[in-house]
């Protein structure tokens, strides 16, 4: 009986298992090891915690029925009618799958027979909740995607689905995962529904749910202290995070959960994506729903995804559509830390703290994007804060497509107002890093995102324009900053310590100026005149030094298209034409640069460009002129 089932075990998923090995005494110490370090960062709720929850479920419970009774009276039922019609509440999500920990909330969906409607959760059934002291903070988001009612229940917050099935009754041992509950469905209650079936599914394709749990806690702490885990912001969220789990255990039935984390990262460190990951063979249409399902065979967007995870409940949907070229080189690049930190961690030289240990995000990069959403209550800022978030990922896939950034990395992560600031408005940030392509001659480039922010911006306007509450007290800016600016932003605690490097030639960076944004424009402190040094008065310039400059003029010339070298070399002639006509020498130009005069040096070697044209050429050394025609050249080319 016991290989029987190690057989079915076995052959759960759309291939053979890798291995069918069991854990070793070392396997077991680290998961043991593992429990606990996942027990010391919250990922387990108490037992006073679980029972409380329980208990909460239960009101709701008796909440829901007495609400289906009275919406059956009204309708025509007798009281006997009313009472058996019944109703019930399922949990989906982390709750249902054993993994949430102290102070998640509960995902719930509430089936109703066929004669209850939608609008009536939406306004009788709401008015019920409001009418109960233990509960607060109700919020309907009726016009979302999947409709949604966000409440706190006596502590515990709770998102409420809602979805009607076409049977005149619900019975007590409804089963969500029989497809023929589907029928006669309108696509909000099939969405509504989803969510149970697929967290179902989940549950009864894996081998062992004990390993898959505490695995599954484990990759759960490590996306949230990276900065990957986010649906919403184009990185994973918490389904998308125990399907990858999930197949994990498929392929090592058998394993320990420590295994299951190492070889997790394995897996999907070299996983050739836009392979789809897969639970089991997607169901066909036997009942005819025709329902969408996912097939980029079929349909041209699904082609289209860059890291599909296919959900194992009909209809069979990407749960990670929202995933960008960037979103997806920054967790791939996580896989791979996080097979290093477990390999070494399995060889004791590192411990399962290693692998938590936070991102440091605001150390990562030189420049970075600052989205500020502003409200002037709390209730308007839960909404535009919400719809401002939802729409970033369309700011991320538009700079990837820009030609001089290599990279655009969001942190999900919202923070609040500067600080040291007291303000009476709501304020919610996010920041996104910029990783700039090199210039291999400058190592620099002028960049403009104007487009890119405009279109993020008109996104979100599009939406607040519909929705009074949206559109009134509320503000949205868009700001380029520097690393050493985020000081002003957010607190001294998650920035890095101030580097003490040169300044070097660097990327300037132009945002929009209309009234929602402010511009940054910094090309005077990007491209600061190039530093030489002094020289004695009466010095000339050596010989060697000629040959060094017309060599680099020539090169940058060289790099100009053909049509524009005329341009250039006329460009270059009337500046030296310009400088000669205030002195009383002239200047005889070589081959692209003037030759060297003897005047005395009455300014700095790092004079800029502006005070030069001013001076006559007497008062300019050889050396000036030189640095002056240099960064010219530089200003010119790069405009």
């Amino acid at each position: 009986m016991a290989s029987q089932g190690s057989s079915q075990r076995a052959n759960l998923g759309v291939t053979s298992p890798i291995s069918v090995a069991g854990p070793t005494a070392r396997d077991v110490r680290l998961s043991s090891h593992l429990e606990t370090c996942l027990r010391s960062h919250g990922m387990f709720d108490s037992k006073d915690g679980q029972d409380h929850r329980l208990l909460v479920l239960g009101q709701l419970n008796e909440l829901m029925k007495k609400w289906i009774y009275e919406v059956s009276v009204r309708k025509g039922k007798t009281e006997q009618e009313a009472k058996e019609v019944g109703g019930k509440i399922f949990t989906f999500g982390s709750y249902r799958l054993g993994v949430h920990g102290k102070g998640a909330d509960i995902d719930t969906l509430l089936v109703a027979p066929r004669h209850v409607d939608r609008s009536e959760f939406f306004s009788s059934f709401i008015e019920m909740l409001q009418e109960e002291k233990s509960i607060t903070n109700i919020r309907a988001v009726e016009e979302a995607y999947v409709p949604v009612i966000k409440l706190e229940f006596d502590g515990v917050e709770m998102d409420l689905l809602f979805s009607r099935l076409s049977f005149p009754s619900v019975a007590d041992n409804l089963n969500l995962l029989d497809a023929s509950l589907l029928k006669n469905l309108d696509q909000k209650s099939v969405r509504s529904l989803n969510g149970c079936r697929v967290t179902d599914a989940i549950l009864s394709l894996v081998p062992n749910q004990e390993s898959f749990r505490l695995a599954l806690r484990a990759i759960k702490l490590w996306a949230k202290r990276r900065g990957v885990y986010s649906n919403a912001l184009g990185y994973l969220g918490g389904v998308s995070w125990a399907m990858l789990v999930a197949r994990t255990c498929q392929l090592y039935p058998n394993a320990a959960a420590s295994t299951i984390v190492l070889k997790f990262f394995f897996i999907f460190q070299r996983w050739e994506w836009p392979q789809p990951v897969l639970l089991k063979k997607m169901d066909e249409d036997l009942l005819e729903l025709k329902l969408p399902q996912w097939d980029p065979k079929v349909n041209p967007s699904d082609r289209a995804h860059l890291m599909p995870i296919i959900t194992p409940a009909y209809p069979a949907q990407n749960s990670t559509f929202n995933v960008t070229y960037s979103t997806r080189s920054i967790m791939i690049k996580e896989f791979n830390r996080g097979l290093d930190v477990c390999t070494d961690i399995t060889l004791d030289r590192k411990k399962w703290e290693d692998l938590f240990e936070p991102l440091s995000f605001f150390g990562l990069y030189k420049h970075y994007i600052v989205i500020c959403a502003k409200s002037s209550s709390v209730e308007h800022h839960i909404k535009w804060s919400g719809l401002v978030e939802s729409k970033i990922r369309i700011l991320v896939s538009k700079l990837e497509f820009n030609d001089g950034i290599e990279l655009a990395h969001v942190y999900p992560t919202a923070y609040g107002p500067p600080p040291g600031e007291n303000r009476s408005e709501q304020v919610s940030m996010w920041f996104i890093g910029l990783e700039f392509k090199k210039n291999p001659s400058t190592g620099g480039v002028n960049i403009t995102i104007t487009y890119e922010i405009q279109v993020f911006s008109n996104a979100v306007l599009k939406v607040s324009h519909a929705n009074p509450d949206l559109e009134n007290g509320t503000e949205l800016e868009v700001k380029h900053v520097r690393r050493k600016q985020l000081a002003e932003y957010l607190p001294a605690s998650l920035l890095p310590p101030p580097s003490k490097r040169k300044r070097s030639v660097g990327s300037a960076v132009e945002t929009p100026s209309p009234i929602l944004y402010r511009r940054q424009r910094q090309r005077e402190d990007d491209l600061s005149p190039v530093s030489v040094p002094k020289r004695p008065k009466s010095e000339k310039r050596p010989p060697e030094d000629k040959k060094d400059l017309e060599t680099a003029v020539s090169s940058l010339v060289q790099k100009r298209p053909t049509e524009d070298k005329k341009e250039l070399e006329s460009a270059l002639s009337s500046f030296v034409q310009k400088l000669s006509q205030s002195g009383s020498k002239p200047v005889q130009k070589s081959s692209a640069v003037g030759q060297d005069n003897q005047s005395t040096e009455k300014q700095d070697a790092d004079s800029s460009v502006s005070s030069l044209h001013h001076s006559t050429l007497d008062e300019v050394s050889s050396q000036s002129l030189t640095q002056v025609l240099y960064v010219s050249l530089l200003w010119y080319i790069y405009q």
